[in-house]
């Protein structure tokens, strides 16, 4: 019950935290890592040892799901180099260097345990990025190199993760089974991921109740880590197929009244899981203070700090590197003809944010908890004390140094969004629009498609007029009088219906019935402001 109280408290906490980073332009993980920090510090705090096998379960799966589901095949195909470059050659570089540099601080420290190390904390992770950098809406390109890095960063560095962890509890691995281990455990995985991803579909479609398919949702998602990992595939590389390949058809399979729920809970889900990662590596930390000595923890702290400053020069070695290379290669040749075109090479200052945008996060720590301990029948990893504080040491200085400084770097270098995204939304906007007025046009039902239409078409005619007339031009008192319009319209009716329910005309099971429809009501009109508002503020 203790424990309990704690986490509550502690999600409540983590709530507060999130709200104060949205109100200053920071990415909440940063506050939350604190918290983490801090609670290894709090005189009577219960010990807690989360089972290994269920840390990558709990916390990656979810996380991985909801990432992977909502990104681009198309975007990922076009940046293809960038993502490839830095989901391979940074964590690589990553993994090699921590090595190097656990290896020269702690000479005892064995080489599959110190290349496990710099597996840990070889992965960035995309959201804490991603929520400064949406705020202020960059070239969509950038979102679209981080947030594809951190989906298949985490594969290959789970990949030598795995590998080094049986190294290092085996003694030894022959160096003959890894490619073909490797290859069959890629292969099976992207198989085994599209045949689920079917089955899944197949199932939700057939659901129509909306706490059983969101039920079913989080069921499915784990249900898939754990069949991959007793088949010992790669659960990563699973997921993220998994997610991707669902994506494709869910939106004809999914109806809006499930979806939109399941969008809200999803967001929430992974709130809590990240906010349950940090609490329980504070955990982790109060129970190795209780067993560390002085110089003990002094030692822990250097090495944590070397290996922190080791991970973020990495990075920005391997981009900026990387980034004038490709410049280079896309040089005009001497003859004045235009080099070969390089779609994804990125400017100085795009590489310079990418470079930046390096805090480690969940994965980082999920990994970390995943290290086999004797209380849960496995062996002793070795040094799995002093990693734990280097993991957690890495998430925090990353996050605290890089992610609180995200927001000025951006606003000093100056890099703007390139509307490319609103392009595409202006017109699917208006396509969706006009196969809807064509469909009304069949429709029987005079008085019905009569209404309907008026209001297709004029959702349309400012789709068009958006497409085809500059922000600047577009007149935005029509949209706030449409929005005074709705306010009033709805705050009216609210009114009547809980009058209605004062003075006993309606019962509560009839006011619920009305209020949801008011609700969705609501929820469509203030969509249809917002869209019109948007276009007035895209350039």
């Amino acid at each position: 019950m203790e424990v309990f109280e704690v986490v509550i408290a502690l999600l409540l906490g983590g709530a507060a935290l999130a709200a104060v980073a949205r109100r200053i332009g920071a990415p909440y993980p940063a506050l939350v890592a604190l918290a983490g920090a801090a609670l290894a510090l709090i005189p009577g705090v219960p010990t807690l040892v989360l089972d290994p096998e269920l840390a990558l379960a709990l916390f990656v799966a979810p996380v991985l799901v909801d990432a992977a589901f909502d990104a681009s095949p198309r975007d990922l195909r076009a940046n293809w180099r960038a993502v490839a470059g830095l989901a391979l050659g940074a964590v690589a570089l990553t993994i090699a260097v921590v090595a190097v540099v656990v290896r020269m601080l702690v000479p005892g420290m064995p080489w599959a345990a110190a290349i496990a190390l710099g597996a840990i904390v070889a992965p960035p992770d995309a959201a804490a990025a991603t929520t400064v950098l949406k705020q202020l809406r960059p070239p969509h390109r950038l979102l679209v190199i981080l947030e594809g890095e951190s989906l298949f960063n985490d594969a290959s560095a789970l990949l030598v993760y795995r590998l080094a962890v049986g190294a290092a509890l085996a003694g030894s691995l022959s160096g003959w089974t890894v490619l073909p281990t490797l290859l069959l455990m890629t292969v099976g995985s992207v198989v085994l991921a599209l045949v689920l991803s079917r089955v899944t579909l197949a199932i939700n479609a057939r659901i129509q109740d909306v706490s059983t398919a969101i039920v079913m949702q989080f069921c499915s998602t784990f249900g898939v880590w754990i069949l991959a990992e007793h088949l010992r595939l790669s659960g990563i590389i699973t997921m993220v197929v998994y997610a991707m390949a669902a994506s494709r058809r869910a939106a004809e399979i999914v109806p809006a009244r499930i979806r939109i729920p399941a969008w809200a809970v999803w967001e929430v889900a992974v709130f809590v899981l990240n906010v349950l990662a940090f609490i329980l590596v504070g955990f982790q930390l109060r129970s190795i203070a209780g067993r560390m000595t002085g110089a003990e923890g002094a030692r822990y702290a250097v090495v944590a700090a070397v290996v922190c400053v080791a991970v973020i020069l990495a990075r920005i070695a391997w981009v900026m590197l990387a980034a004038a290379f490709s410049r280079w290669r896309c040089r005009p040749r001497a003859d004045g003809t235009p080099g070969p075109r390089d779609a994804v090479a990125l400017s100085a200052r795009g590489a310079a944010v990418v470079g930046w945008c390096g805090m480690r996060g969940t994965v980082t720590l999920a990994a970390a908890l995943a290290l086999p301990t004797p209380q849960h029948g496995g062996a002793e990893f070795p040094y799995r004390d002093l990693i734990i504080v280097v993991a957690f040491g890495v998430v925090l200085g990353t996050l605290v140094l890089q992610g609180l400084t995200l927001r000025p770097l951006m606003l000093r270098l100056r890099l703007e969004d390139d509307g490319e995204v609103e392009r595409e939304v202006r017109l699917a906007r208006v396509e969706t629009l006009r196969a809807a007025v064509d469909a009304v046009q069949a429709s029987p039902g005079a008085e019905t498609a009569a209404l309907v239409r008026h209001r297709y078409d004029l959702q349309l005619t400012r789709a068009q007029a958006a497409v085809a007339t500059p922000a600047a031009a577009v007149n935005g008192a029509g949209q706030d009088a449409d929005e005074a319009v709705v306010r009033a319209a709805t705050e009216a009716q609210r009114h009547r219906l809980v009058a209605l329910r004062a003075d006993g005309t309606i019962g509560d099971a009839a006011f619920q019935r009305v209020e949801e429809e008011l609700d969705w009501a609501e929820l469509d009109w203030a969509r249809l402001v917002q869209a019109g508002q948007r276009e007035d503020g895209a350039g």
